[in-house]
């Protein structure tokens, strides 16, 4: 879904690994007025807490006795999902070898005891202000101005790891191409102002559709458009799709002088699948593409897949 990002500190997350309550305890009181705050106790708990919660920062407790926090560290950092999320390590006392080592496994801060409530914030008050700041140049790069959804690099950015985790789970992902049918003709007879305009209240009724946090859509090209659906089987997909084609049926949209009326209609090729270490990605992209030339073969304004 199409969300644009928050700064705000107070919606960050921070993620504490640390099976030491009483460490853990001086660190939640610190942190909880201003941030939310989640915790695990183990190495392997937390690497699976921040893969589902994908929090902003996370503290780690260098001595984790069940998994020692330095490899809980390196597993982090070696996450093509979890390596960009800046940790801090904690540790009992002073100790330069380890913070050395630390810093060179890819920590971005190291905190010893006593904590001091002031430091602690402002070290987290820094750390998240980068990664904000970060995320913000990120966006810039991968959201189409137009329509203010996800471009084809946003696409790209966030479908493999969906991909990812839907070959973790087992599960299917559907994805929907849509093409504005006769788009160039559109903007010849009503000017190209009218023709973004369209585009953008497509995009609106586009985003809509898709109202699960992972469901995301994009403006790959032109008047083309991708909604990728993950934990979706092909019947509620094809529902979600003739939704979104009827919906745009029906659109009548004015024109300048507020007399116009004008009307447009999508094709739509979905495909879905459940993703196989033997498949590459790409396949699900390449498929509903071949659907899409079905529906615009077929006379336009419907959606084509394996069952039509």
């Amino acid at each position: 879904m199409n969300q644009l990002l928050n700064n705000e500190e107070s919606k960050n997350t921070i993620l504490i690994i640390d099976e030491d309550s009483t460490l853990y305890l001086q660190l939640e009181s610190i942190l909880v007025y201003d941030w939310e705050v989640i915790s695990e106790k183990s190495g392997a708990e937390g690497l699976s807490r921040a893969l589902s919660a994908k929090p902003d920062l996370i503290f780690l407790n260098a001595l984790l006795p069940s998994k020692k926090g330095l490899e809980t560290l390196v597993a982090l950092k070696d996450s093509p999902e979890l390596n960009k999320i800046p940790v801090i390590i904690v540790a009992n006392d002073t100790d330069e070898a380890l913070e050395e080592e630390s810093f060179t496994l890819g920590a971005t801060d190291f905190i010893s005891m006593p904590f001091r409530s002031a430091m602690i914030k402002a070290r987290v008050k820094n750390q998240l202000q980068i990664l904000n700041q970060i995320k913000t140049i990120e966006q810039l790069g991968l959201t189409d101005n137009l329509t203010n959804l996800y471009n084809r690099r946003g696409f790209n950015d966030k479908y493999i790891p969906e991909w990812k985790r839907c070959l973790r789970e087992k599960s299917p992902v559907s994805f929907l191409m849509l093409d504005v049918d006769k788009f160039t003709n559109y903007n010849d007879t009503y000017g190209h102002p009218q023709g973004d305009l369209l585009l953008k209240i497509l995009a609106d009724i586009f985003d809509k559709a898709a109202r699960r946090p992972t469901d995301f859509v994009a403006r790959r090209r032109g008047n083309e458009f991708g909604i990728l659906l993950p934990n979706t089987e092909l019947e509620p997909a094809l529902k979600i799709a003739e939704k979104i084609r009827d919906s745009v049926d029906r659109l009548r949209l004015l024109t300048d002088d507020g007399e116009t009326e004008t009307k447009i209609t999508i094709s739509i090729g979905l495909a879905c699948m459940v993703p196989s270490s033997e498949l590459n990605p790409d396949i699900l992209i390449s498929d509903a593409e071949k659907y899409l030339s079905k529906a615009k073969a077929s006379g336009r304004n419907r959606v084509c897949s394996e069952k039509n």
